[in-house]
């Protein structure tokens, strides 16, 4: 993970280098996005279907391809940004396997239910201390060596993962014999989750986040420029305060998970992350921009991995891996659809009143949502 987050931040930053379009890199996150709304619900039959192992081997050697390619095209001064369109297409076909795969995957390495909240957590923990640590060695090494350098680390730290799976003991999968995947199969996630109330509103919940909150974060290597006045060095920071503060939110979900509030703590880190957002919007030092950026980060991991982990409890084994292709298409989904709409408004209004005019109408939803349905308060 901290080999992706090299990237995702040379990426990003390598992007506005090229353009100096804020939209430009919406359309970045938006084509890395669609592959999700094609493939994942097939994706979540496919992980009930077959060995998730093998099939998380096969996502991510397919993950390892656009990063060599990229690499490729920066030391050798070819890259354009067509190319790294195309080559975020072939990504998010990955992901959209990966992901299903990866959270179905979860329940076979955890052998008390009970405990399924932690192990939720510190894999979440584990993942955001790569978001503290990735992004700042990218910003660190883009400054000093340059973006193919990040791309080509993150192309072997690929070798680490796909041996880590080839090492795991797990129980064997019996594969299902029926091969054929039936629209009926496909839908069986987006049924469940219709049918099951609390299931869905944390669904159309993370949904609308993702758009007008998390969203934001695609601006940030225009923001790291244009606001703060800064380079890649700069835009690292900011990324890594939000991994910092991602950090610390996902090692307080791992101490508290076999304490019954979830609900609670899920409502927190909804009024925390606009909130914060908010208050970012009007800062214009690196110090202020980073604090606010840490608690949008504690924010952010309060509701993904409660939302995660109230899920997960509720879909029955048989389904997992479609109820989690349908969460997991709400929830990447709009990410690429709050990425564009925020490269689109930043183009024309700037960034600072982009943040703004999205987080309050996030907040706006936040506050109807603990009017209208005070029972998600209370969920355990």
């Amino acid at each position: 993970m901290v080999g992706t987050w090299m990237q995702s931040t040379a990426q990003g930053y390598l992007v506005y280098e090229l353009t100096r379009s804020p939209a430009y890199l919406g359309y970045v996150s938006f084509a890395a996005g669609v592959p999700t709304w094609l493939f994942m619900l097939w994706a979540g039959v496919i992980a009930d279907r077959m060995d998730r192992r093998k099939l998380l081997v096969l996502t991510q050697s397919a993950m390892m391809i656009p990063a060599i390619l990229l690499a490729i095209l920066t030391f050798t001064h070819w890259v354009q940004p067509w190319h790294i369109i195309v080559l975020a297409v072939l990504l998010g076909v990955a992901n959209a396997f990966d992901g299903p795969a990866r959270q179905a995957f979860i329940l076979e390495l955890v052998e008390d239910r009970r405990d399924l909240t932690n192990a939720i957590a510190l894999n979440a923990t584990l993942f955001n201390s790569a978001v503290v640590i990735g992004p700042a060695m990218g910003g660190l090494a883009y400054a000093l060596v340059g973006p193919g350098w990040c791309f080509t680390l993150n192309a072997i730290s690929f070798i680490a993962v796909i041996s880590a799976l080839l090492l795991m003991r797990v129980q064997p999968f019996t594969e299902s014999k029926n091969r054929r995947v039936s629209l009926q199969d496909m839908a069986a996630g987006l049924v469940f989750v219709a049918k099951n109330r609390v299931v869905l509103l944390i669904t159309l919940t993370i949904g609308i986040a993702s758009i007008f909150g998390i969203g934001l974060m695609t601006l940030m290597p225009a923001w790291a420029v244009e606001i703060l006045h800064g380079g890649p060095q700069t835009n690292g920071l900011i990324l890594s305060a939000r991994g910092f503060g991602a950090l610390a939110g996902s090692l307080a979900v791992a101490s508290l998970s076999k304490i019954r509030f979830r609900g609670r703590i899920w409502m927190l880190g909804l009024f925390l992350l606009p909130t914060m957002f908010l208050l970012f919007s009007f800062s214009r030092s690196l110090p202020v921009a980073l604090f606010f950026m840490v608690l949008c980060g504690l924010g952010f991991v309060f509701t993904a991995n409660t939302s995660n982990a109230l899920v997960q409890t509720r879909i029955p084994d048989a389904l997992r891996g479609r109820v989690m292709s349908a969460y997991l298409l709400v929830f990447f989904g709009s990410f690429p659809i709050g990425s564009l709409f925020a490269g689109q408004m930043a183009e024309f209004i700037g960034e600072p009143r982009t943040a703004l005019i999205s987080s309050i109408v996030l907040l706006v939803y936040v506050i109807f949502l603990f009017l209208r349905f005070p029972e998600m308060r209370r969920l355990e």
